[in-house]
């Protein structure tokens, strides 16, 4: 199997269950970023040759993927974000295949870029289902004793924080909330919220995401 189909098996395994997609599905796939990065990038009033510039591909692959021509791995979408400034997640919203359960094997999830010194983000799954008009999203959040403090959050939708393993105080607003193993925690993420450093062990927890 070639790179560019195990790429797009990857990307299509946080959309739906690769092992039931059609060619036509795929395909739908790859209209769907492309249409998606284009009408972005116009919005942002962002040239092809601009976009190229910030991420280092050609304005020959850009120009593929804008017209649905090709398999962009998860690293190239990714890439795509960040010079962007939008989660990986958005190029999938326009895409209204039936979806099937996401199944993630132990170790599989995709890590968050950009995560900080002792602090790591693994999205364990993508699901949108359009009748729903909800995106739901889980994370499964590792911290060191190491890790540092981060500033507050904010994005739209209501989180959810269950605890695994340790202990931390979880900030929401002006309220600071002592979590241990088998708390949960749902709030309007709205508010400003984000953990605290831990004090002397690891911190293991799930955060629910779940927007419009």
């Amino acid at each position: 199997m070639s790179n560019e189909k195990t790429t797009l098996a990857m990307v299509s395994n946080l959309t739906q269950n690769p092992s039931r997609a059609s060619a036509g599905s795929e395909k739908s796939l790859e209209v769907a970023i492309g249409r998606e990065l284009r009408a972005f990038r116009r919005r942002q009033e962002v040239t092809v040759a601009e976009l190229a510039n910030r991420t280092g591909l050609s304005i020959g692959m850009l120009s593929k993927i804008e017209n649905g021509n090709t398999s962009p791995s998860l690293k190239t979408l990714q890439t795509l974000a960040t010079a962007l400034s939008l989660p990986v997640s958005f190029f999938f919203r326009s895409f209204e295949a039936r979806q099937e359960p996401v199944y993630t094997k132990s170790g599989e999830g995709i890590e968050e870029a950009g995560s900080r010194t002792g602090h790591q983000t693994c999205l364990l799954g993508h699901i949108n289902v359009p009748s729903s008009g909800i995106i739901a999203k889980p994370y499964l959040v590792t911290l060191s004793a190491e890790a540092d403090v981060f500033a507050t959050l904010q994005h739209g939708g209501t989180e959810t924080i269950y605890m695994l393993e340790g202990e931390m105080d979880y900030r929401h607003g002006d309220t600071l909330f002592r979590l241990t193993a088998g708390d949960s925690l749902q709030f309007d993420a709205d508010t400003p919220h984000g953990p605290e450093a831990p004090e002397d062990r690891t911190v293991r927890y799930l955060s629910i995401i779940n927007t419009p």
